[in-house]
């Protein structure tokens, strides 16, 4: 039976008509393959479009060039070039075949032939072509039966495959919290669980990026708890435990019933302990970013006690305000409410104005303007005229403290 991916996956970027006219799809030369194919069938959402072609890279520049489309080699040494369109990115890469590996990276040579490229892949749900002109599949390992029943499996032996690229540790877990909704292939979890500790080989950001995409499907949970049960993160995350998971749980459960949109960060801070210096050590030795860092650790910061949730965003900014009222189980979820469209408003009055008022100049004055914020914050940002009487009534406060 011919298996079609749905029109509305290969026809919907301005300027892909161009781009395949360029790398002769009529003649059999590009493809689909990958995310689009696997996602489209399966009527998910399709961000990425990736094309393989038996175009050498050199050969793609050139022709995308004369067809007027911007050609940015992002990966050329790998055969990768990216081509610019109107609506976004297009990566195009040269079939290739693995001439030796060593688990971190992979020397390759190009090849014309779809079995051989289909062959180093992962997985066989990532292993699927379609003709960008048909839609017709091409599927060489079964990758089609297995996406029908959300069965995740290896091409080949999964030892064997996990030793070409460690990090396809990861990659599985992820893979299996968005699609494995089928009982679990035994020999491939052994296969991880037994290859953990040569995680420790791979980069921290290569680590950090699929924890975060793992964190970020919408049911990660189950593949949680098959990592840290086989101690699969041991080598590269010792901090994450089984109570963590607990935590991503309520969390994830807090998100739904709130309607706030899933956030991997978040995330991350719950399979933490809730331990501001230690979540900053995790963000260190992840790479991730300064700002992402800070996040962490105001999320997993102790709760000050009958804060309201403005004043918490007025302290901390909305986002973290969010972060720290969803990871606390004891907040009502009808605080958030308070936050939803709000942006924390500027105390509108300075220092001058304290002076105007007769304040003498002098440490006093920041004193009492912080006296003002104080008060300001505790009845919930009230209008300039509140603020008015209030710096009125701090100054004469002041003023007989001096008398």
């Amino acid at each position: 039976m011919t298996v079609l991916l749905p029109d509305a996956v290969w026809r919907h970027r301005s300027g892909l008509d161009g781009l395949l006219t360029a790398l002769d799809a009529a003649d059999g030369k590009a493809r689909y393959v990958g995310g689009a194919v696997r996602d489209g069938l399966l009527g998910l959402p399709v961000n990425d479009l990736d094309i393989a072609t038996t175009l050498d890279p050199q050969d793609v520049v050139d022709r995308l060039k004369a067809a007027g489309i911007k050609a940015v080699p992002t990966g050329i040494d790998h055969g990768t070039i990216t081509a610019v369109l109107a609506d976004g990115p297009v990566e195009i890469t040269t079939l290739r075949r693995d001439v030796s590996t060593d688990g971190r990276r992979a020397t390759i040579a190009y090849t014309e032939d779809w079995r051989e490229d289909a062959a180093r892949r992962d997985f066989t749900i990532n292993a699927l072509y379609a003709d960008p002109l048909t839609g017709e599949i091409s599927d060489y390992f079964g990758g089609l039966p297995d996406l029908e029943v959300r069965r995740l499996r290896f091409i080949g032996d999964a030892s064997a495959r996990i030793a070409e690229d460690h990090l396809r540790i990861l990659r599985y877990f992820r893979f299996l919290a968005r699609y494995g909704d089928n009982e679990l292939d035994n020999l491939a979890y052994d296969a991880c669980v037994s290859a953990a500790n040569s995680l420790m080989a791979l980069s921290r950001e290569r680590i950090a990026d699929e924890m975060l995409k793992l964190l970020g499907v919408g049911a990660p949970i189950h593949a949680l708890r098959l990592m840290v049960n086989g101690g699969i993160l041991l080598p590269v995350l010792p901090e994450v435990t089984m109570a963590g998971v607990d935590r991503v749980e309520v969390l994830i459960a807090r998100e739904v019933q709130s309607g706030i949109a899933p956030s991997a960060l978040r995330r991350l801070a719950a399979l933490l302990p809730a331990d501001p210096a230690l979540a900053d050590q995790v963000g260190a030795r992840l790479k991730l970013s300064n700002k992402a860092r800070k996040r962490l650790m105001v999320a997993l910061e102790p709760a000050v006690e009958a804060e309201a949730p403005r004043a918490l965003a007025y302290r901390v900014g909305v986002e973290g305000a969010v972060d720290r009222l969803l990871l606390d189980p004891a907040q009502p979820l009808s605080a958030l409410a308070r936050l939803e469209g709000w942006t924390p408003p500027t105390l509108p009055i300075g220092g001058g104005a304290l002076i105007a008022r007769g304040l003498e100049p002098g440490p006093n004055v920041a004193k009492a303007l912080q006296e003002v914020q104080r008060l300001w914050v505790a009845e919930d940002f009230p209008d300039a005229a509140r603020v008015a009487e209030l710096t009125d009534q701090t100054v004469s406060k002041f003023q007989r403290a001096r008398q």
